[in-house]
């Protein structure tokens, strides 16, 4: 494994808008040279509803970010293993280095129910309004291509499996 073995420690900085939004600390479970899995309990403070799922003490997410793609897909279960769904972030690629994962949330996300019967495109309007369009377009481009894509295959008969093998 290129960046490390399995169980060793790295920290997550998610970065919005050139600042860090929220860095803790993780497991690293594999890394492939491509892909980066990585597992951690719920880092926000307190609980998070958003209406369609909780986020809250006890779940334990299961994170896949990509070296080469343009957004990361995390398993949310909850403290005894029940499957809540997964939230898929689109991001500028990930990079691992000096024991940090750092990844740029580029706003778009999209939210996946456990069965399957909720497959929700979210923050289409923080993306609009966060200027990436004008500032960078190709990153832009790039960015709707991904959350288009992670919904396409949501949809598709296998889900995000093929994703996540």
């Amino acid at each position: 494994m290129p960046a490390g073995s399995a169980d060793a420690g790295v920290t997550v900085v998610l970065v919005k808008a050139g600042k860090t939004k929220i860095r803790y600390p993780a497991a690293l479970v594999a890394d492939d040279g491509t892909r980066v899995t990585v597992r951690a309990p719920w880092a926000a403070p307190g609980v998070r509803d958003f209406g369609f799922v909780r986020f809250e003490p006890g779940d334990v997410f299961t994170e896949h970010y990509w070296r080469d793609a343009w957004f990361a897909v995390k398993e949310v279960r909850t403290g005894t293993g029940e499957l809540k769904g997964w939230y898929c972030d689109v991001t500028r690629p990930a990079v691992l280095r000096d024991g940090e994962l750092v990844v740029e949330d580029l706003d778009l996300d999209l939210w996946v129910s456990a069965d399957r019967s909720e497959i929700l495109r979210l923050d289409e309007d923080e993306f609009a309004a966060s200027g990436l369009t004008a500032r960078d377009p190709d990153a832009a481009k790039a960015a709707l291509a991904a959350l288009d894509e992670l919904d396409r295959l949501a949809r598709s008969a296998d889900g995000l499996a093929p994703l996540l093998s």
